[in-house]
C-alpha cells in the first residue's frame, strides 16, 4: 500500500517570533518535533520586518495598500534578497541545529509557485501594489520529494508568472495556496495578536472558533492587517483543508501547543456555513 505523504500542517511563520532570538530557537524546536511525531511539517516564511529595515536601510520607502507591500522592481530585488538569502537561511540554520532536517526553496523552483500581479482594493478602488502576486497555480511535486526523503521544506514566498515577471506574494495566502494543493489537513499562521479580535478596538474578545461562511462575512470589516491572515484561512478550508489556526506568536512554542496540545488557543476557521456556531474566547 502506498505511504500517505500528505503533510499534517503548512505552518506560516511570522511576525516578532521572527525577529526575537528565543522565539526562532522554540519555533524550531517545535517543528522539529512535529517532524518526530510524523506529521510532516512544512514551513512557509514571512519577512516583512526583515525588508522593511533592509529598505530604510538603502533609503528605499516602504509603503503597504490593504495590508500589502507596495514592491516595486527596486523593491522586489530587497525582497528576494531578504527572503532567501537572510531569513530563510537562519531559519534552516536553526532547525538544521537539531539533525539535518531543513532543505529551503522558494515558489520559483520547480515552479512551485506561479502568480499574476495582484491589485490592492482601497475604498473599491484598484490600485496599482506593483509586483504583488496572487497565485494561480502551484505544483506541490517539489515539496511531496522533499517530504518523502524526511526533509521539512522551507518555503520563501517569491513566485514567478507566465508573463517572466517575479513577484511577491503574501506569506499568509502563499502558505495557504500550499496547504491546499498539498492535501494538508491543517493550516497554522503565526501572528501578533492572540487571535481573531471579536470587536476590535472595543474589546480584546478572541473568536475561539467560526465557520467559513462566518468568517466570509466578517471579512470587508477586519482591519488591513489581519485581512490577508483570515483571508488565508478562508481559502484553506474552502479548499479542503480540515482546519486552519491562528495562533500567538509571540508566546514560547505555540505551534507545538497548538497542534499537539490542541488546548483552544488563538482563533479556528473550520469548513460550514454561517448558521454553524460561532464561540469566543477571553
Amino acid at each position: 500500500m502506498e505511504e500517505d505523504l500528505r503533510p499534517a500542517v503548512v505552518i506560516k511563520f511570522g511576525g516578532n517570533a521572527m525577529v526575537d532570538a528565543s522565539l526562532q530557537q522554540a519555533f524550531a524546536q517545535d517543528v522539529v518535533e512535529l517532524w518526530c511525531e510524523g506529521l510532516r511539517p512544512v514551513v512557509v516564511h514571512g519577512g516583512g520586518p526583515q525588508i522593511s529595515a533592509m529598505l530604510d536601510r538603502l533609503g528605499l520607502e516602504s509603503r503597504f495598500e490593504a495590508g500589502l507591500r507596495v514592491t516595486t522592481a527596486e523593491t522586489m530585488d530587497v525582497v528576494r534578497m531578504v527572503l532567501s538569502g537572510r531569513v530563510q537561511r537562519e531559519l534552516v540554520g536553526h532547525i538544521n541545529s537539531h539533525g539535518p532536517y531543513a532543505v529551503g526553496m522558494t515558489g520559483e523552483d520547480a515552479h512551485t509557485l506561479t502568480a499574476v500581479r495582484r491589485p490592492a482594493w482601497v475604498d473599491g478602488v484598484a490600485v496599482d501594489i506593483g509586483q504583488v502576486g496572487d497565485i494561480v497555480e502551484v505544483n506541490p511535486d517539489m515539496v511531496r520529494t522533499l517530504l518523502t526523503r524526511g526533509h521539512i521544506p522551507v518555503v520563501s514566498p517569491v513566485a514567478r508568472g507566465a508573463d517572466g515577471q517575479v513577484y511577491n506574494v503574501n506569506a499568509d495566502l502563499a502558505a495557504s495556496a500550499l496547504a491546499v494543493a498539498l492535501g494538508a489537513e491543517r493550516l497554522v499562521i503565526l501572528t501578533d495578536v492572540a487571535g481573531l479580535y471579536a470587536d476590535w478596538p472595543r474589546s480584546t474578545e478572541v473568536i475561539g472558533r467560526l465557520t467559513a461562511d462566518a468568517l466570509d462575512g466578517l471579512l470587508p470589516g477586519l482591519a488591513s492587517g489581519m485581512l490577508p491572515k483570515m483571508e488565508g484561512c478562508l481559502r484553506a478550508v474552502r479548499g479542503g483543508v480540515g482546519r486552519a489556526d491562528i495562533l500567538d506568536g509571540r508566546v514560547p512554542h505555540a505551534v507545538l501547543r497548538g497542534v499537539l496540545g490542541d488546548n483552544g488557543a488563538g482563533t479556528t476557521v473550520v469548513p460550514g456555513t454561517s448558521a454553524d456556531h460561532v464561540t469566543s474566547t477571553v
